[in-house]
């Protein structure tokens, strides 16, 4: 019972004991990335004693993997201060959502809903202007959670999967998605994007093998409708940070269909979701190094030729980039094909858009990398390669994503057979 105290109140007294360093942002930052690192140890060293949930352990490293890769991707500024330690309290409270006890995980992630909307209330400016509709989603969602914990089935599992629609993006709830992703500062935006989903999907395990049948039908509609207008919108958009956000809503919503004709969310799910989360969080810190050099409001279209200057910086972004679009051998890529492989398909028709979204990915991804990296090298830009805070970040991105292609989804998992999992070789007999 004390474990999952103990998870989240080593980020939470992270954020605490980083207070006195607030008049100091480059002592401020290497003490926020050293707490989320010993967040991570922590759950190292009390796996084997963790309750597993549903979709497994990998969201619990996860979680204060993305925090270490947010923080440290950051440049030293006092205006990113606050996010620095918001970003060790939203930890906090996620661990707390996916190892606490089930009774709890409504509550907190109302509470998480509502710090997120006061936040965006709070943040805005004369290029991403306030948003009403997306604090009022994040209101909403604290609403549904909140309320998922007061009253009996069915409502509860119908308010329950609400609350999740906001959390892991689903058409017509992800107008709070797009605008976290593109109104909070600083390191916020590259882990709320990993964050939300994990925490959508650990309330998801629980509330989708309750819900009826024409519920999982109109989720499965919508999911295709969502993996749509995100291609679409992303194949039209300027700004890098509004592609990312419609292109990881498009492969959220390609989850959402798995999900809604399996019913469940296992090691593969959490594969797909976190992996999808981890990609595009890698790419915003790649984004935010080219905002660093060229300003916050730089137009993209000004921006070419950074292979030639910057190569290390080069090298990363396109391996990002064949990470983010689905390719092997690389996270997402294993995700997707887990549960493609292993899930009922309820027709032919949802399985070619969720093709088709998949294929739109690699277009417009590899423009926008394309567009950066190539081109003319112009003259009035100065091209600085990857500082080593910058690059470890990036680094770190693509090894782990790496490796989650590489690796069996059930290697977090305690019991695999136990929950369904089918093991590679257990049911075939080699005769000699």
């Amino acid at each position: 019972m004390m474990i999952p105290s103990l998870l989240a109140g080593i980020p939470l007294l992270g954020a605490l004991a980083s207070l006195p360093f607030r008049s100091d942002p480059e002592q401020l930052k290497r003490s926020c990335v050293t707490w989320a690192v010993l967040s991570l140890a922590s759950i190292a060293g009390c796996a084997n004693r963790i309750e597993v949930p549903t979709e497994g352990l990998l969201p619990l490293y996860l979680l204060p993997l993305a925090a270490t890769i947010s923080i440290l991707g950051q440049p030293v500024h006092e205006q990113h201060r606050l996010s620095w330690l918001s970003t060790l309290v939203f930890l906090g409270i996620g661990l707390s959502v996916l190892s606490g006890p089930p009774l709890i995980a409504p509550l907190t992630v109302a509470l998480l809903s509502a710090l997120i909307a006061g936040l965006l209330y709070q943040h805005h400016s004369a290029l991403w202007p306030r948003s009403w509709w997306g604090i009022g989603a994040y209101g909403f969602g604290a609403l549904c959670a909140a309320l998922s914990a007061a009253v009996g089935d069915p409502l509860s599992s119908l308010a329950s999967l609400l609350a999740c629609g906001v959390l892991l993006p689903l058409l017509p709830f992800h107008d709070g998605y797009l605008t976290a992703l593109t109104r909070l500062p600083g390191s916020l935006p590259s882990f709320i994007v990993v964050l939300l989903p994990l925490v959508g999907l650990h309330l998801l395990a629980a509330a989708m093998p309750t819900v009826s049948d024409s519920v999982a039908w109109t989720v499965g509609f919508f999911a295709l409708a969502g993996a749509s207008y995100g291609a679409f919108k992303a194949l039209a958009q300027s700004r890098v940070r509004l592609l990312l956000a419609y292109g990881s809503l498009s492969f959220f919503s390609i989850f959402w269909w798995f999900a809604a004709a399996s019913r469940t969310a296992t090691p593969r799910a959490a594969l797909l979701v976190g992996t999808v989360g981890l990609a595009t969080s890698g790419l915003m810190v790649a984004w935010q190094v080219v905002r660093t050099r060229y300003g916050d409001d730089v137009d993209p279209q000004a921006i070419s030729g950074l292979a030639t200057g910057m190569p290390q910086y080069a090298v990363l972004l396109s391996l990002l980039a064949l990470a983010a679009m689905g390719l092997p051998p690389f996270g997402v890529f294993a995700g997707f094909m887990g549960l493609l492989l292993g899930s009922p398909f309820p027709s032919l028709a949802g399985l070619f858009v969720t093709l088709l979204a998949w294929l739109a990915a690699s277009w417009y991804i590899m423009q926008m990398v394309q567009r950066l990296l190539f081109g003319i090298r112009r003259p009035e830009l100065r091209y600085t390669d990857l500082l080593q805070a910058e690059l470890a970040s990036l680094l770190i991105v693509v090894l782990v994503l790496l490796a989650l292609g590489l690796v069996p989804s059930t290697l977090f998992a305690s019991e695999p057979a136990a929950l369904g999992i089918p093991i590679l070789g257990e049911s075939f007999t080699w005769n000699r």
